[in-house]
C-alpha cells in the first residue's frame, strides 16, 4: 500500500525517473481518445492521467446547451506516439508523454505544455528556530474576504490525531465534498490509503465553526524537505452553505498561517491542469503562491498539444483558454492566442512567481500551415 502511494506522489528523484521511463516506454499501450463536441474535435493518445486531467477539461470547455461529448475510444502503443500522423483525425491533437519525447514531436503549430503544475508557499525561516515567516503576497481580495468571514462565524483551527475524526473526515467531509464539486468526474485516494500514508504519518486539521466541525484537512508531511502537502480537504457534507460562507477557502488561509508559526519550509497546495482560464488556477494564484512543476512524475512528463485544423471553432477555443507552455529555455511562460477578430484574453491573469514571462501568439501566423476554414480566411 506505501510502495503504491509513493509509486504514484514521490519526489524521489531516482523513483520519478524511474516511474516516467517505465511509463512513457515504447512497449507500453497507451488509450487514443476521440472527442467531438461543440463543433470541434479533439483527439488524446498517450498516458492515461491525461484523459481525466486534459481530455476532460477541453469538454469541459466545450460543453454547453446540455450538449455531451462523443468520444471513440482505440489504443497505441508507445513507440507510436512518435508518428502524429497515426493519431485519430481531430481538429486538435494532444499527446501525453514524457519532456524528451515530447520535445522530439514537430513544432509547427504546436506547442509543449505541462501535464499539471503545482503551487506552492516558501516560508523564510532563517533563524532556524521555527519563528513565525513574512506571510506571502495574498491579494487584497482573499484578504479582506477571509477576515469578513472570519468575523461573521468565528472559525477556528487546530490539528487533530483522533481516529474517530479521521473517519467522519474521510466520509463526510472529503468525499462528500469531492462528490459535491466534481460528481461523476470526482478524483479520491482510497480510505485506507489515507488512513495509512497520510493520517498515521502525515498531520490533520479541523476546522470550526461557533465550536461546531464543519471542515477539515489532510495533509502528507515531508520531515526532510520540511515541506506540507496539502493532499485531501473539504467541508461538512459538501455543504453549499459551508462553501458559500468562505470555509473552504479558509482552510488555505489557516494553513498558511499554521505552516510559519510551525517551522514549515514549503506548503504545497498540490495543483491543477496548466490552463489559466480554470477557476482553480486562478484562485490558488491569489493565494502568493509560486507556479513550479509537480514535485511527483508529473513533474517530468508533457503535453504536446498540436493544431491540425484552422477553424472559427479552435480558435474560440484556443483564445479562450490561455495556457502555460515551455519556453525555449525550458521554464514556464503564459501564452495567450489571439487575431484581428478575437482579442487576447488578458482577464486570465499569469501573474505568478514561476511564470517567466508572457508570449501572444498570433493565430494567422500560428496557423498558417494547416488546412483552414477560418471565417476570417474564407472572408478573404
Amino acid at each position: 500500500m506505501h510502495a503504491a502511494y509513493h509509486w504514484r506522489n514521490s519526489g524521489n528523484r531516482l523513483l520519478t525517473s524511474a516511474r516516467t521511463a517505465w511509463d512513457t516506454r515504447d512497449a507500453a499501450v497507451f488509450p487514443s481518445v476521440s472527442s467531438d463536441l461543440g463543433g470541434m474535435s479533439v483527439s488524446y493518445s498517450g498516458l492515461a492521467e491525461g484523459i481525466a486531467y486534459t481530455l476532460e477539461f477541453t469538454e469541459l470547455r466545450r460543453e454547453g446547451e446540455g450538449r455531451s461529448a462523443q468520444r471513440t475510444t482505440t489504443t497505441v502503443r508507445g513507440s507510436q506516439l512518435r508518428e502524429p500522423s497515426r493519431f485519430a483525425d481531430a481538429d486538435i491533437a494532444i499527446v501525453g508523454t514524457s519532456a524528451a519525447r515530447a520535445r522530439k514531436l514537430p513544432a509547427t503549430a504546436s506547442l509543449i505544455v505541462p501535464m499539471r503544475v503545482h503551487f506552492v508557499i516558501d516560508f523564510d525561516h532563517h533563524d532556524g528556530s521555527g519563528a513565525p515567516a513574512a506571510a506571502p503576497q495574498i491579494s487584497k481580495r482573499e484578504r479582506a474576504q477571509f477576515r469578513s468571514g472570519l468575523r461573521r462565524h468565528a472559525w477556528t483551527w487546530a490539528e487533530e490525531r483522533s481516529p474517530e475524526w479521521f473517519d467522519v473526515f474521510y466520509d463526510r467531509v472529503y468525499r462528500a465534498t469531492m462528490q459535491k464539486r466534481h460528481g461523476t468526474r470526482e478524483r479520491t485516494e482510497s480510505k485506507e490509503v489515507s488512513y495509512e500514508a497520510l493520517f498515521r504519518r502525515g498531520r490533520m486539521f479541523v476546522l470550526s465553526q461557533d465550536a461546531e466541525r464543519v471542515g477539515g484537512a489532510l495533509c502528507h508531511w515531508d520531515r526532510r524537505s520540511g515541506t506540507l502537502t496539502l493532499r485531501l480537504l473539504g467541508v461538512l457534507d459538501g455543504a453549499q452553505q459551508h462553501l458559500d460562507s468562505g470555509a473552504f477557502k479558509a482552510i488555505y488561509h489557516f494553513l498558511i498561517g499554521w505552516c510559519a508559526e510551525n517551522g514549515v519550509r514549503r506548503l504545497d497546495f498540490q495543483g491543477t491542469e496548466p490552463f489559466l482560464s480554470k477557476g482553480t488556477y486562478q484562485w490558488k494564484r491569489r493565494f502568493g503562491t509560486r507556479v513550479v512543476l509537480p514535485p511527483n512524475h508529473f513533474g517530468s512528463k508533457r503535453l504536446w498539444f498540436h493544431v491540425r485544423r484552422d477553424t472559427p471553432e479552435v480558435r474560440d477555443y484556443l483564445v479562450a483558454n490561455p495556457m502555460l507552455a515551455e519556453s525555449g529555455d525550458g521554464r514556464l511562460e503564459a501564452v495567450y492566442f489571439h487575431d484581428a477578430e478575437r482579442p487576447a484574453r488578458l482577464d486570465y491573469s499569469a501573474n505568478s512567481p514561476g511564470v517567466s514571462g508572457i508570449r501572444h501568439i498570433d493565430l494567422d501566423s500560428f496557423l498558417a500551415s494547416v488546412p483552414s476554414t477560418s471565417d476570417r480566411k474564407a472572408r478573404v
